[in-house]
């Protein structure tokens, strides 16, 4: 059987889903291309030997909007995926049955699914350091067992957990603010997923567009972005509650 090749589409606003992505394809060897969902990008046209493997963060149990209107601009025209979900050691309740129903229905086979963990993206000592070296080895043995899975012939389509409809997300109040080290040099407009910061104003963020990705806090050369303290005081309370055991990543093929 011939060899296989990925493609990589990644929605990784601080890193984190990225990570996971290219550890998992690390473990077949097959060549790969990538392409970043959190900027703009010419949709791929699969090869019939390419194999999809779409990687998203979980935020409150979901896809993000923007990640799964990025998904929903692939098309598999039968072609054979992988869905990753990744999630800051909370839950990832219904964001990878989401990202498999989206693929689903973009026309692509979804032969293998799994949960993976990053560190949080708001409270940074939650999963701090993850993907680790013990999720890394798990990940490339998760691409080791997608690639036998093809080299047997099997591509049946795999059942991942989720409910249907998918729960309700909700939001929060406060965002990240540009201090008094802000220059205005406009990285963090440049990398924003969905423009919420005016490139005439860099110190500015539009509430009603941001989603609290962090991409802006994470890209920033000068560390002039945080999130609210106290917010992020009340994120980390409730989070050492909920989010303080650490999780494991979860393989379904």
């Amino acid at each position: 059987m011939a060899e296989n090749r990925w493609v990589l589409a990644y929605f990784s606003p601080t890193g984190g889903t990225e990570k996971v992505a290219r550890a998992v394809a690390a473990g077949t060897g097959w060549p790969s291309r990538e392409v970043d969902l959190c900027a703009p990008f010419d949709p791929p046209v699969l090869e019939e030997d390419e194999v999809l493997l779409a990687a998203v963060p979980v935020f409150g149990g979901r896809v993000p909007a923007a990640a799964a209107a990025a998904l929903e601009k692939l098309s598999g025209e039968g072609r054979r995926a992988v869905a990753v979900a990744v999630y800051g050691n909370r839950e990832f309740e219904d964001a990878l049955v989401e990202a498999a129903d989206t693929l689903t229905g973009r026309g692509f086979q979804v032969i293998a699914g799994a949960a993976f963990i990053a560190e949080h993206s708001i409270v940074r000592s939650i999963a701090a350091g993850r993907p680790d070296e013990a999720d890394i080895e798990k990940a490339g043995e998760f691409g080791k067992q997608v690639a036998a899975k093809l080299a047997a012939g099997e591509a049946a389509p795999v059942q991942v957990p989720g409910d249907h409809p998918y729960r309700k997300t909700g939001g929060m109040p406060a965002h990240p603010e540009a201090g008094k080290g802000c220059v205005k040099c406009g990285l963090c407009a440049e990398k924003c997923p969905v423009g919420a910061i005016p490139r005439e104003d860099p110190s500015q963020t539009d509430a009603d567009i941001c989603f609290n990705c962090m991409r802006c806090i994470a890209v920033c050369p000068h560390g002039a972005r945080k999130f609210p303290a106290p917010a992020l005081l009340a994120a980390t309370t409730l989070l050492k509650v909920k989010a303080g055991t650490r999780k494991e990543p979860q393989l379904f093929l």
